[in-house]
């Protein structure tokens, strides 16, 4: 893929200017069931040793947020619309670098006789600091020049109106939700994405960022079932007994209870997880939102009741 996508030339090693180093990272994706999806080895640029002002300047690049993609579920939902996902390879090897940077040979890759010499940047390679930047202004450019119109309010969401049938685009990195009043408009926006980058189709959207959808006609229904019991056997809890409320409403809580300190890195780990499964469990959001006001000053009485809402969402798992 980086050799297909022209991302880089060997040239002599630079006098000025210092090669960063690479490595191998190796992933196992798993589909929501748990069953392997695929093996992946990626090329990875350690970043770390990147300098400001000479590597790299700005890094920022929008996600889009979680807010967006369920509104964006409740819109296909309240029109009868099939929402699609679609998968970019090597998304970052599109991204076209605005600064020199050298790297060495990869392991295992190193070009006999020409060992001393390193490979001259012109696309981003996973790593960079400024890689998901330029993935950003690529795919932002290519949609405006197809004609999209990109939300003031969300920088990750495209809208393109064709005689009356609307085109909505929503990009989270190398993933992209595509959803409409007319098929045939998304067949024709997937010809077009596919002309200039090699894209993945997968087909009806069914997990994305950790949420399983099940699309049937006007209705979605989404879950976290595999990052519940991910969370469920992270803190050693998935033998408890579930419990019908997640919270007891006459629980009153302060900063000095008069209760043991706990370890604050395991309660504010268990709070973010519990703050990311209210994506599809707003039910829990008011109890874990009142827990996260002690991040800093957690005891038994904050973590004990921070367990019953993990109780409580193994009674409501699916």
């Amino acid at each position: 893929m980086i050799e297909k996508s022209q991302t880089w030339m060997l040239v002599n090693r630079p006098a000025h200017k210092k090669a960063i180093g690479v490595k191998w990272v190796y992933r196992t994706k798993f589909n929501a069931d748990g069953s392997i999806n695929k093996h992946k080895a990626r090329l990875v640029v350690k970043g770390y040793a990147q300098m400001f002002g000479v590597d790299f300047s700005e890094t920022f690049t929008p996600v889009a947020r979680l807010n967006t993609i369920r509104m964006l579920l409740a819109l296909a939902t309240q029109n009868g619309w099939i929402i699609h996902q679609m998968d970019v390879k090597c998304a970052f090897l599109n991204g076209y670098l605005e600064e020199e940077i050298f790297v060495e040979q990869p392991e295992g890759f190193v070009i006999q006789g020409e060992e001393e010499k390193v490979y001259l940047l012109k696309k981003a390679l996973y790593g960079l600091k400024q890689a998901p930047r330029a993935w950003y202004s690529r795919i932002d450019a290519h949609l405006l020049d197809l004609g999209f119109t990109k939300s003031l309010s969300e920088f990750t969401l495209y809208l393109r109106k064709v005689n009356d049938k609307l085109l909505v685009v929503s990009l989270y990195m190398d993933d992209s939700l595509v959803t409409g009043s007319n098929m045939k408009q998304i067949d024709v926006f997937k010809r077009e994405i596919k002309d200039v980058f090699e894209m993945t189709d997968l087909g009806k959207m069914t997990f994305f960022l950790g949420m399983e959808v099940k699309q049937k006609q006007n209705e979605i229904f989404i879950c976290q079932q595999k990052y519940t019991k991910n969370i469920l056997k992270k803190f050693n809890i998935k033998e408890c007994r579930p419990t019908t409320t997640p919270m007891n409403q006459k629980e009153k809580f302060c900063r000095e209870d008069g209760a043991a300190k706990i370890d604050e890195t395991l309660y504010k780990t268990l709070i973010g997880c519990l703050m990311y499964l209210t994506a599809t469990k707003p039910d829990i959001m008011n109890a874990t939102s009142i827990l996260s006001r002690y991040m800093h000053c957690a005891s038994e009485i904050h973590f004990q009741v921070a367990k019953t809402i993990v109780r409580y969402i193994k009674g409501t798992i699916d």
